[in-house]
């Protein structure tokens, strides 16, 4: 097993075989992620596509937020859960993105449900007006503060935030080199989630790592 796997692939593999499998609409668009994109490893995928749905159907949330859409793979797991008057607000920063993501969409039974913001999140959460019931945060890795610092106070009492990559392939575990910049900005993050006592946090060492956050 390398030095920055979390998981021995077959233990991963024996998981995804016993997990429920992607509908042939996620199937499809894993695919096309994976054979027309630069960095396919940053989608969802089947295990923590799951998770997230599964996440979303326990909380039932009305108003969900993503930052960082990349393919629209998660965003669409997410809207699974969603009540029947409930939406889903996914924002992605690469204008490259915005027609494959819009084609899958457009294909899911929640595409009523789901609107897709091209831009910086930094301006966009706070021109949306919203209260979240739940909140997925995979971005730019030296802006997760930032991030979380705009969303927190828009997040309802008891509502949830997800972080991923918050074990970045284990390098938060290692000695981290002083021009590594994105492990040193995830440490630095994962120790202020754990100071913060307005919140309570997990740290799942799941996939590439989720902090789980819950707002008090």
């Amino acid at each position: 097993m390398s030095t920055f796997e979390l998981i021995d692939p077959a233990i991963e593999a024996y998981c995804e075989a016993h997990t429920t499998e992607e509908s042939d609409l996620l199937y499809r668009l894993n695919r096309e992620t994976h054979l027309q994109t630069l960095n396919p490893r940053m989608a969802s995928g089947q295990l923590q596509g799951q998770f997230l749905s599964l996440i979303s159907k326990m909380i039932r949330p009305k108003r969900i937020l993503e930052i960082g859409t990349f393919t629209g793979y998660s965003a669409i797991c997410l809207a699974e859960g969603l009540t029947d008057d409930g939406v889903l607000h996914t924002i992605e920063i690469n204008e490259e993105y915005e027609d494959r993501i819009r084609e899958y969409i457009s294909q899911s039974p929640d595409i009523q449900k789901i609107k897709l913001h091209i831009g910086d999140a930094k301006t966009i959460v706070p021109s949306l007006k919203e209260k979240w019931d739940l909140v997925f945060i995979d971005a730019e890795k030296t802006d997760y503060p930032e991030y979380y610092d705009i969303v927190l106070p828009l997040v309802k009492k008891n509502g949830f935030i997800l972080i991923d990559n918050t074990l970045w392939n284990s390098k938060v575990v290692h000695e981290v080199a002083h021009n590594d910049k994105d492990t040193q900005a995830i440490m630095a993050f994962n120790e202020r989630v754990q100071q913060d006592p307005r919140v309570r946090n997990l740290l799942l060492p799941f996939r590439d790592g989720i902090m789980m956050i819950e707002k008090l």
